[in-house]
This record gives structure tokens, sequence and C-alpha cells, in this order.
């Protein structure tokens, strides 16, 4: 199950160039809404612009893609192109299927075995979505042989990566046969011709560039500007929001994502009832995994219990006549972004797109990329620091010493060799310490503090809070431009040219077998210094 996969194509031939007529296959796991069904939505028909008839066949092959409406609208987005959606329960995540692994193996073999079945006269370019997150290795592995053995061109679209805060599914990838860190790196980043890395941010692409040179690029997500929503679709989705929360008049401050640990909610709930405690905070996405559930319950548990103005999930099950999330973000006073981890960071682009006020973290791995693309936010921050006489210190230092202790017990040798030190962990019961680094148990403690209080011993130690303050009072928190010299980054024909530049490289020699080894050790040790580490990924419940 550990061995690297070795092919290198039809035997004596050499892997071409992007060739002259193909067919798109388009891999991920499901089609569920969310960041990279968005990526695929627009990218695609830019695509085909760009390929001027080239690609015959649009195909997509997933383990789900039960939304008819927008199956129905893809594929009139694709200019008469012809689209095949196929879908195979084993392409879906692994976790969430009951059958052996030996029959998902098996069935995904078939899968792709018809998929790319090995026909001199036909040719494929697959561009497979997050293969790095690990949600299903046997299909990562089986997707790239059938690549192999095709001559197929394969994109590996990486925008997650599963040694990135999820150690916890460390036990299910052992389970599902891949007992070692190097058998996952073999199947991960196995020495083939035809195989191309791409990730989404810059400071990954650096990565992968420097172990896979030639087979590796940047592709940052396009955005497009959309119109601005109308006065009148505005207005209808202020109404709408209004009746949801059952509060008409209230100002509304909205954090557009689906409920995720990593997104931080309460943060964002934090500064929002600081700066403007009258505002409902609303997110726009439900629960969309079991790994999220206990953390959701407990949020919202002390929600109700103490009545705060935070509405969890406000599109979920809302229906077809709910506005949409442009609508949402130029109907909202502000929008919030208070993630500790993103690949890309669409939100940024929204508030920017939608003229609306964005109050965000700023993630190191992001901002270098956002400031290349011209934008500059005037509410950014690092961390938000709170005093510990707001939460139990004893109990939580306790706590985390306890979680980290299980969580690094459970990752491999190597990992426990190079983690870092929690933050809290290294610092004494009198200092300050940033909010994202509690567990959600003392960040709930934070919150159930008076905004009086908490505000007056936490303002002094964020100086830039006092500012934002008197202008959320104003309705004058500021807005962000929307850079001109942004459209040749992010704008869907840069991106068409960006692709096909990373898929037409003549094809190399195989790549070094160790590559992939060393590549995937470098992001680990990056991943596991302390200043990625943050108790509320270390378990499902924390």
């Amino acid at each position: 199950m550990n061995a690297v996969v070795r092919h290198s194509g039809r035997r004596g031939a050499t892997p071409p160039a992007i060739p002259d007529r193909f067919d798109l296959v388009i891999v991920h796991y499901h089609l569920r809404p969310g960041g990279i069904r968005r990526v695929i939505e627009l990218a695609t028909p830019y695509l085909v612009q760009h390929f001027k008839g080239r690609i015959q066949r649009v195909i997509i092959a997933t383990g789900e893609a039960d939304d008819a409406a927008w199956n129905k609208r893809f594929k009139s987005l694709l200019n008469g192109v012809p689209l095949e959606i196929r879908s195979e329960a084993a392409f879906g995540y692994l976790s969430e299927q009951k059958l052996p692994v030996a029959t998902v193996r098996r069935r995904l073999r078939v899968a792709f075995a018809r998929l790319l079945a090995t026909d001199e006269k036909q040719n494929w370019v697959v561009w497979a979505h997050n293969l790095g997150i690990a949600r299903n290795l046997l299909l990562t592995r089986e997707l790239i042989r059938a690549c192999a053995d095709s001559r197929a061109t394969l994109v590996a679209h990486h925008h997650d990566w599963w040694f990135d805060n999820r150690w916890i599914r460390w036990p299910e990838l052992r389970r599902s046969g891949f007992r070692t860190l190097n058998g996952i790196a073999g199947s991960l980043f196995p020495p083939l011709a035809n195989l191309h890395h791409v990730a989404i941010n810059q400071c990954d692409a650096r990565i992968l560039e420097r172990h896979f040179s030639g087979h590796a690029g940047w592709l940052p997500n396009l955005t497009e500007r959309v119109a601005f929503p109308a006065k009148s679709q505005q207005r209808a989705a202020r109404e709408w929001l209004g009746r949801k929360l059952g509060d008409p008049d209230a100002p509304v401050w909205i954090l557009p994502c689906r409920l995720l640990r990593r997104k931080n909610v309460a943060e964002a709930l934090l500064l929002a009832r600081w700066l403007r405690p009258e505002a409902w905070l609303v997110t726009t996405g439900g629960v969309s995994s079991s790994d999220e559930v206990a953390y959701a319950k407990s949020l919202a548990a002390a929600v109700r219990r103490h009545r705060w103005r935070l509405c969890l999930g406000i599109l979920r099950d809302a229906g077809t006549s709910a506005p949409s999330v442009a609508e949402l973000l130029s109907a909202s006073e502000a929008v919030m972004l208070t993630s500790i981890q993103e690949g890309f960071g669409l939100p940024f682009l929204e508030a920017a797109a939608a003229g609306r006020p964005l109050i965000a973290r700023k993630l190191p791995n992001v901002a270098p990329d956002l400031e290349q693309f011209g934008f500059r936010f005037p509410q950014y921050y690092d961390e938000l620091l709170v005093s510990p006489v707001l939460f139990d210190w004893s109990a939580e230092r306790l706590r985390q010493t306890e979680a980290f202790r299980a969580w690094k017990a459970g990752l491999p040798r190597e990992g426990r060799l190079h983690a870092g030190k929690p933050l809290l962990l290294t610092a004494s019961e009198h200092e300050a310490v940033p909010f994202s680094r509690l567990t959600l148990t003392a960040q709930l403690e934070v919150l159930a503090q008076p905004v009086e209080h908490s505000w007056g011993v936490c303002a002094s130690l964020n100086p830039f809070l006092d500012v934002w303050k008197k202008r959320a009072s104003n309705g004058r928190l500021k807005t962000t431009a929307w850079p001109e010299k942004s459209s040749r980054w992010l704008s869907g024909p840069a991106y068409a040219r960006r692709f096909a530049e990373i898929v037409g490289r003549p094809a190399l020699a195989a790549k070094n077998s160790t590559a992939g080894r060393a590549a995937q050790v470098q992001f680990i040790h990056e991943r596991l210094d302390t200043r990625n580490l943050f108790p509320l990924l270390w378990s499902r419940d924390s």
C-alpha cells in the first residue's frame, strides 16, 4: 500500500505537452457548495474559451453531484462544449464510506479504467482538486496510476494539506493502509513526468518549486468582480436578513463561511460585541463535516444560553428564494474574516468587490499575495490580545497541557520530534495571550464576561481597536478599493493563461524519487512550528 507509483506512461513513449485536442477531466471528492466548487465554476468557462475548440468534452468525476440546479447552470457556461458528470461514491471522502478499503480501491480502479480508457487517439488533461488534503488517498493513488498508464497530463491543484493542522486524521490514514509518512509522500508526490503540482498561494508554491522544479507552479484563485447588486437587491436582502433575525432595524455584520473550527467564529463575535454591540453577526454556511459537529454544538449552545447576537448558518436550508452571498455582503454593514488558517482567503476579495468594510486577521501565508495583487486593508490585525483575568487561566493551562499531550502522542514519530510548544504553555499567568490561541472553552469564558468589562481590560492591549470602535459607531469603517493591477493575477483570462502555461510545459524526465519525501518533510516542519499551533484544531472537541 505504501509503495511509490512508478508508472512512466505507455511503453517507449514520452508524455507530451498539452495536446491539440483533449478532454478536460475535473476530479473532486464532491460538488458541495464551497470554495473549490466556486473555483471550478468560475475557471472552467475561461479554460474552454482560452483553448478555443481544443477541449472536446468537460467531464466532472466526483463522489457526489446532487445539486441539479448547479449542474444545469454549469453546463450552460461551457459555450456548447459537452459536459458529462460521472458520480461514483468511491470518489468521496473515505471517512464517509462504509465499504471495506479493498472494495473502495477496486471500484476506483474500475472507474478510472473507464474514465481514462487507453486509446492512442484520445488525450486527457486531468485537473484534480485538493489531493493534498488526503481525504481519500486511495483515490489519489489510483488516479495517478491511471494517468500514468494513459499518458494523461495531471494537474494536482492543492488548496489545502492534510498535515496543516489536520493531524487528528492521521489514524484514518493509517487505517486506510497508508501507515508511514514516506508512504503518504509517495502517493501524493510520485516521480512522474506527467504530473504538475499547483498551489494557490506563493508560500506553498515556493516549497513545491524547490523540490519539483519544472513540475510546479502558483495559480491563485480567480475572482470575478461582479456587478454591485442593485439598490432593489440590496434592499430585498436587508429585509430578508431582518425577517430571519427578527430584528429588522439592527445592523448586520457578516462572516461568509461554513461553520468550521479554523474560521475562529468566537473571535469575530468578540470583535463585533466590542466594536458594534447592537449589531448581529451572521455566518452564511452551516456544518458540512462530521469533524465540526461538536464545535458547532458547543458554540450554538453558548449562543442560546447567553442570548448573544449571533446567527449561525443563515443560508442553511434557506431555499432558492434566499439572497446570494454577494447580495448579503452588500446588505451588511461590515464583513469579517477571523480565520486562523486559509489557503487563499476569498472573503478578503469578496468584501472589496462588494464595497463593504472588512475586519480581518492578517494571515502570514496569504498577506504577501494580497499585497502583490494590490489590496490594502484598513482594518487588518495580526492577533487579538486578551487579558488572562477574563478566563480561568489555571484550568486553561491544564486543558491545553493535556490536549497538547494527547494531540502530540497521536503524531508520527517525526512529527513528535519537530512539534513546537503552544504559546500559552510558554507564557505566565500575568501575560496577555492571543484569543486565537485559546481552546473554545476559554474563548467562551471570555465572551461570557460583560462587554464593558472585557473591553475595559483589553482595549489598551489592542490600541487599534479604539479607532475602529469610533469608526464603527459612526458607520465609517473604511472600505478597500479594488486595485486595477489585480486583473493580471485574478481575472479569468489570466487564470486560463497560467493554467495553460503550467500544463503546456514540455514533459521532463521523471522527478527524483526522494523529492516528494523532502517536500513533505519541509511542509511538516513549517506546519508544526509554534506559530502554527492552535488549540482549536488539536481535537474535534477543542
